[in-house]
């Protein structure tokens, strides 16, 4: 058969090695296939299917140093993943039969107890009785914390087959930012990064749900599951009929051929394994130092991250030789003819990974700040909700700038009386919560403001000074002005000077330090504990998330796309709002929903729409006038090496499909999901009106940008003091000296981007 495209030239820094046990692996696995039934009468596999996929192959490429059982034990729980997948697609993918299907999944969590003592049920088919097997002989040397985080990949890894299976049934393609997060929880590379611990050294407890292992975990998954979509096109989307796959889903997105949509795939792999290595030679050593970890919990971090690093160059290896897959003449186009092969010897290919690879690592850091790029391109946005003002608008207007003059925020420098009245951030509350209070309108819009000026804050104070310790103990300090224990009580700031904590030796020092004393009594005083700490965690990742930009702005890196939305989600302050409205609905939805695959992308795809309205109005603002790089419009100019109308076109593009995504689940996704978690009325009735408001947060988002003046050109060059030579930013428009956006460009843009950029 011929081969739908010719696969592209793969980045690939890391040698891969062969472990020696490899032999001793394929007889026991062999041996243990067969004893749980997966072989002779299954109806999935025969040993010729066994032999041919030769999973051990694959696990001597992606283990190289474990020893002899250890490989085992890996080699049969990939064996496992893959008959599960195998079994699923004929037992219920190709009969559509999403009922069985879910019923089936509803056992699996039953044989992975975290308490090793608990009984499991009697294996009824051969999924159940490997899961049965390979869990009691795994858990018994790992932690309870690596039990759970384990559990939690695998029933992710099993559970999101329902989603590719609803697709299938919809014949839907996803967008890229739904595919991504999507595939990283049906794909497995989550939970094949818990394998590498098994095999390498388990990560240290106190930093295991850390941004950087975080990262080195996502660009882990993105890699494996981006190059197993090139491999595995051809059988998937052209004999399978599956929709879930990278390149048709690019194929899809950008209206282009295969060829065009799997160099695109590959440019995105590149990207993602650019982010893994920038994160392992930055970020982590950095967070082991403040962490405080001993030299033995360094070494587990150093051994976890090769052992990432030896599965993306082993599991490219089997892709190239795997019956499995579409790899005609891989091998010897990827033999490098002309130098050595082996340990030591990866310096002799460098002119290979300084090629194209190369110059777009260097590109990131090459944007020149502070381009001239005229007034903001406004697209015409396709959101069909409607806004309705809050009738206490006027009061709340007048009542936040009485706030920001008692906390501050009017006297540092920063922003004056009249910067504050133009951002009229009071409307953008009017419009997100049109049925509040006029206590409600108050408090929503004090957070608006204080959101913004820390958004400001941190890249005028600590950016241009490169100060990141001093961002990073603002930081810190603010988290200390939140506690969870006891009354919580503060006297409203009548003075610059004024406000308190119940938090020790945490006395607010500053304009947004007295800020967030003032509204975290108001807002979580209310609160019980549970509650407390949400809406903190929400708090604290968009404090995190300014420091991430932070940065990349002292190491003047344009971001990684995927990244970048991922942490875009955290600068816009969604947590907050969304946490608020959580709370608000207290024990009536089992939180299990909100964790549910339905919900999140509900969430993300509302989330990542408002953020891209802002980055389409603030353009001007943040390229032109302060120098920023984290605007996903620049981002994708520099990813494709585009313009910027076609770079304004793609943002467009991918906000209408969040928005159809959205609409999607709302329509067809949370009547499965309500029904699938047998909700009362009351919780559908509370649910739906969580969609109004997510509805209401998007409508006020857009006429907030279109209403205010923050985004005017002829306010964009106006200096306040020294602290701000140039206007900041906002975190959520249309007013004078912005124009509409040319309607969508062809794809073709890209082969001549590619020609002149490298």
């Amino acid at each position: 058969m011929t081969q739908p495209f010719e696969l592209p030239k793969f980045y690939m820094p890391y040698e891969a090695n062969l472990n020696p046990r490899l032999e001793e692996a394929r007889a026991h696995t062999r041996a243990w296939a067969r004893a749980m039934g997966m072989l002779e009468g299954s109806g999935i596999w025969d040993l010729d299917d066994l032999e041919a996929h030769d999973y051990a192959l694959l696990c001597a490429y992606t283990h190289p140093d474990c020893d002899g059982p250890a490989l085992s034990l890996i080699t049969d729980w990939y064996v496992w993943v893959f008959f599960f997948d195998d079994h699923f697609l004929e037992t219920f993918k190709r009969s559509q039969d999403r009922a069985g299907g879910k019923a089936y999944l509803d056992r699996l969590p039953l044989f992975m107890p975290r308490d090793p003592s608990t009984p499991v049920p009697e294996p009824t088919n051969p999924v159940e009785a490997g899961l049965a097997d390979l869990w009691a002989r795994t858990v018994p040397s790992m932690s309870s914390a690596w039990r759970m985080r384990f559990a939690v990949s695998t029933e992710h890894l099993l559970n999101e087959s329902l989603w590719e299976l609803s697709n299938i049934n919809e014949g839907r393609i996803a967008n890229p930012v739904e595919y991504i997060e999507m595939r990283r929880k049906v794909g497995g590379a989550p939970w094949s990064a818990g394998l590498v611990e098994y095999a390498t050294a388990e990560v240290p407890a106190a930093v295991a749900r850390s941004r950087p292992l975080r990262v080195l975990m996502e660009t882990f998954s993105d890699g494996v599951h981006l190059r197993n979509d090139l491999f595995s096109y051809q059988r998937e989307v052209e004999e399978e009929g599956e929709l879930s796959n990278g390149v048709l889903v690019l194929e899809t997105f950008f209206d282009c051929t295969t060829q065009e949509a799997a160099d695109t795939v590959n440019d995105i792999l590149t990207s993602r394994l650019h982010q893994f290595e920038h994160t392992a030679l930055t970020e982590t050593p950095a967070l082991c130092v403040e962490e405080g970890l001993d030299p033995t919990q360094c070494a587990a971090v150093a051994a976890y991250v090769k052992g990432l690093q030896d599965w993306q160059s082993g599991g490219h290896e089997w892709h190239l030789r795997s019956s499995r897959y579409m790899n005609e003449g891989a091998v010897k186009e990827s033999s490098p003819l002309g130098g050595p092969t082996g340990p030591g010897t990866a310096s002799s290919r460098i002119a290979e990974l300084l090629g194209a690879a190369g110059s777009a690592r260097l590109r990131a850091h090459a944007h020149v700040p502070h381009q001239r790029v005229g007034p903001s391109i406004l697209p015409d946005f396709q959101l069909p909700f409607t806004t309705t003002l809050n009738p206490h608008l006027a009061a709340a207007r007048e009542g936040l700038v009485d706030w920001c003059r008692a906390v501050g925020f009017v006297h540092e420098g920063l922003w004056d009386e009249a910067a504050l009245r133009r951002y009229d951030l009071a409307l953008c509350s009017a419009g997100l919560d049109p049925t509040g209070t006029r206590a409600a309108l108050d408090l929503s819009a004090a957070w608006l403001a204080w959101g913004t000026y820390g958004d400001d804050w941190y890249p005028v104070v600590y950016g241009r000074s490169r100060d990141l310790a001093g961002a990073k103990a603002l930081t810190e300090r603010l988290k200390a002005l939140m506690p969870v224990d006891g009354p919580l009580t503060t006297a409203r700031p009548d003075h610059v000077g004024g406000g308190r904590t119940d938090a020790p030796g945490a006395a607010p020092a500053n304009a947004l330090e007295r800020g967030l004393v003032d509204l975290w009594a108001r807002t979580a005083g209310p609160m019980d504990r549970e509650a407390r700490l949400m809406f903190r965690r929400a708090v604290e990742s968009m404090l995190d998330a300014w420091t991430w930009e932070l940065t990349n702005q002292v190491q003047h890196r344009i971001p990684d796309p995927v990244d970048y939305v991922e942490m875009r989600r955290g600068t816009f302050g969604s947590d907050l709002t969304l946490s608020l409205a959580r709370i608000a609905h207290g024990k009536k939805v089992p939180p299990e929903v909100y964790e549910s695959g339905p919900m999140r992308s509900l969430e993300n795809a509302a989330i990542d729409y408002g953020m891209l309205i802002n980055d389409v109005f603030s353009y001007q603002k943040e390229i032109e006038y302060e120098g920023e790089v984290h605007n996903l419009i620049l981002v994708v100019q520099n990813f494709f090496g585009c313009d910027y109308p076609t770079g304004v076109s793609i943002v467009h593009d991918l906000m209408n499909g969040r928005l159809r995504q959205f609409q999607h689940v709302v329509a067809h996704e949370l009547p499965i999901l309500y029904d699938d978690f047998d909700l009362d009325d009351e919780a559908r009735e509370l649910l739906a009106g969580y969609v109004k408001e997510l509805e209401n947060w998007l409508a006020g988002i857009l006429t907030w940008h279109r209403e205010c003046r923050r985004y005017a050109s002829e306010h964009l060059s106006h200096g306040m003091g020294a602290l701000r030579p140039r206007t900041p930013r906002a975190p959520f428009g249309r007013g004078p000296g912005i124009v509409p956006a040319n309607p969508g460009l062809p794809f073709a843009w890209r082969t001549a981007a590619r020609a002149t950029t490298g």
